[in-house]
């Protein structure tokens, strides 16, 4: 239905701008009024609705500003032809001129303020309320500045047409008087903000404050992150380590290098430095860090391995079959840290890559909100969470179930009579066109079922709920340090956090998700596309996981539930165990979906369950042991290797003092 609406609203641009120039040239003076409210009311709703069709539209040189200019050009037209004065003629066409000469003198102001309020690094948790930043022009005048500045053509259109009905011109200079007026009148207020910005401070100053803040905090730890196409989608990688990183013994501070991971990062006191420049990267204040975590293998990691007086630490962002999971390139790092001995045994089958004592088991700290199998309280139906992977970077990596066999395992699902809750890999459809549309073919099917089942009590639960989940998230949002501002209006506000803000995130976490998943009912299928309701909060509400090879089996490993993975080539099942090491507890589902009527049964009578034995061996060998616990295994290698950095760093000191005395011998002859 969305897409029928949007396609009658493009059609009705389209129509209402061809209409235009006919009503002028008749002329028809109020079809010229009908098509002049027709193409503003429609312009403003698309740009909303569908602003990937005006993005196509600015991309065939018919921006904004050029339809804009289009309607006033066809207004012209229209009152020459209905034979206006010649000075309200002239009158008006000077003043449009003016007010689009005004729109690019607004908008030159506009990037120079942009320009000026650039700084080298952008901060989280420190408080720069030393440097005399001057805020951010206000909203009004800063933000969609083009689109309010052509709107105030609207009081010389309104004038214009109102003279021309009425045959009086006083409306016409009046509207015109207000738009070359407020056109200046903004400009000028502009101007006043860029006097202002003229203070900002240096990047001399700027990393003086930044490090003097580091050298009083002295982080022992890093945990770095870096990726080329950084949005939303990838934030996950980092923000999974976040409450990891704050229980250890060592201080710690997350480093970033793109300015768009900074917006997504999740919450957090622990400082945080966003730092695009590799130059400006080294100047940083970090003699006392011991240990460098990376959750993901960059081409920017380089720019933080070169310090060589610390310990770098390749993490990851999930433990899987993938061939990311087991890397070659892992050798640059000093340890390679995994969950368990499944973890070690993959870096073994690479040959000549990987050293085992580079290899430290670890566990998975961040699985401990996932509920066992045991405190799990099933519902009314069988909750069956289908988590595909997405397409990968190459056709050699790609394991998504989406492409060969995603629609049919949903339209049997159907016929079986369970809930399903769709979570899609947050990068589903980035590289394949087939994956993107089998993604929109599931949600349509899970739409068209949810309307068979009773949708309109499970609609009103929903839209009831909606006011309280905005207003949480809005407060979540407001925790995580996530400011409306640009980057140096996000420096400004940069305060040391209150460490007490933790507990109520937490609640009002759990509070969301106990809100969502309430006012879903029990009945109702889901499609999970943002950051909440969280990937845990789906296993937890989840009776049986059906997904791909990837890490989501691995961490659903955890929770001891039965779980599927799809054998979309239909390999014999002992080479498809024998390939991937989390199938070892799994139920292998054919690429059309024979076996799944059997499978559901583990669900639906779980004393008949003969896999169970096996995720609990299975458990153990990818995740590691229950005791000690996964933090407390990866705070002590955390410490272990950080004292290491410390002994070494400390040998290299003394043997450089020793040489010294040797050199100076040498130098005068006595050696």
């Amino acid at each position: 239905m969305h897409r029928v609406i949007d396609l009658l609203l493009v059609l009705l641009l389209g129509v209402g701008f061809a209409a235009l120039p006919v009503f002028a040239l008749l002329p028809s003076l109020w079809g010229f009024v009908a098509a002049t409210a027709v193409t503003y009311a429609v312009d403003e709703v698309l740009h909303e609705r569908a602003p990937s069709f005006v993005r196509r539209l600015a991309a065939l040189h018919l921006d904004r500003t050029m339809r804009f200019a289009v309607r006033t050009v066809m207004l012209l037209a229209l009152a020459s032809r209905m034979d206006a004065p010649g000075v309200v003629l002239v009158t008006a066409l000077a003043v449009f001129s003016g007010h689009f000469a005004m729109m690019m003198l607004y908008t030159a102001v506009h990037h120079a303020i942009r320009r000026r309020r650039v700084l080298p690094l952008v901060v989280r948790n420190l408080d720069l309320s030393e440097l005399p930043i001057p805020r951010q022009p206000p909203a009004l005048l800063y933000r969609r500045h083009l689109r309010k500045l052509l709107h105030l053509d609207l009081p010389a259109h309104a004038g214009l047409l109102t003279a021309l009905i009425t045959g009086t011109w006083e409306s016409a200079y009046a509207g015109l008087a207000v738009t070359v007026g407020v056109s200046v009148a903004a400009v000028l207020t502009l101007l006043g903000q860029y006097r202002k910005v003229r203070r900002m401070p240096a990047q001399d100053e700027v990393f003086a404050e930044v490090n003097r803040q580091l050298e009083d905090y002295r982080p022992e730890v890093v945990l770095y992150f870096s990726f080329a196409a950084v949005s939303r989608d990838f934030m996950y990688q980092v923000n999974m380590w976040i409450e990891t990183i704050e229980q250890l013994d060592l201080r710690p501070v997350i480093i970033l290098r793109e300015g768009a991971s900074f917006r997504h990062l999740s919450r957090t006191w622990i400082p945080v430095v966003c730092v695009p420049k590799a130059d400006d990267l080294a100047r940083l204040e970090l003699s006392d860090v011991r240990i460098v975590l990376y959750p993901g293998n960059a081409g920017k990691n380089v720019h933080m391995l070169r310090v060589a007086e610390a310990k770098h630490v390749f993490i990851g962002h999930g433990d899987s079959d993938k061939l990311a999971s087991s890397n070659r390139v892992s050798k640059v790092y000093d340890e390679i840290w995994v969950a368990g001995r499944a973890g070690r045994d993959r870096y073994q089958r690479v040959r000549h890559a990987i050293s085992d004592g580079a290899i430290v088991e670890v566990g998975r700290p961040q699985l401990s909100p996932i509920r066992l199998h045991a405190e799990h309280v099933p519902g009314p139906l069988p909750v069956v969470l289908y988590a595909p992977t997405w397409e990968g970077w190459s056709d050699d990596d790609c394991h998504t179930s989406l492409i060969p066999m995603g629609v049919t395992l949903i339209e049997k699902l159907l016929a079986e009579n369970v809930r399903i809750v769709y979570k899609p890999h947050p990068l589903t459809g980035k590289r394949s066109a087939e994956a993107a549309a089998a993604d929109r073919t599931i949600r349509e099917l899970l739409r068209a079922d949810n309307e068979r089942r009773d949708p309109a009590a499970a609609e009103t639960a929903a839209a009831a709920a909606r006011p309280r989940l905005q207003e949480v998230q809005g407060r979540l949002d407001e925790l995580a340090g996530r400011h409306g501002g640009d980057d140096a209006e996000q420096v400004r506000e940069a305060r040391v956090p209150d460490r007490a803000g933790a507990a109520e995130w937490q609640e009002l976490r759990a509070e969301w998700h106990r809100i969502f998943w309430e006012s879903r009912g029990a009945v109702r299928h889901n499609v999970i596309l943002k950051q909440l309701p969280h990937l845990y909060e789906c296993f937890n509400q989840a009776d049986i996981l059906i997904s791909d090879v990837s890490s989501v089996v691995a961490d659903f490993v955890a929770s001891l539930k039965p779980y599927v993975l799809t054998n979309a080539r239909d390999l014999p099942d002992h080479e498809f165990r024998a390939a991937y090491t989390t199938a070892g507890g799994a139920y292998l589902l054919d690429r059309e979906c024979n076996r799944l009527p059997e499978i559901l049964d583990s669900v639906r009578a779980p004393h008949t369950d003969p896999m169970v034995p096996d995720r609990r061996t299975l458990k153990e060998y990818v995740l590691g042991p229950d005791h000690p616990t996964s933090m407390e295994r990866f705070n002590s290698a955390a410490n272990a290797l950080a004292a290491r950095a410390e002994r070494e760093r400390a040998e290299a000191a003394t043997e450089a003092r020793e040489a010294v005395p040797a050199t100076a011998l040498q130098q005068t002859g006595l050696g």
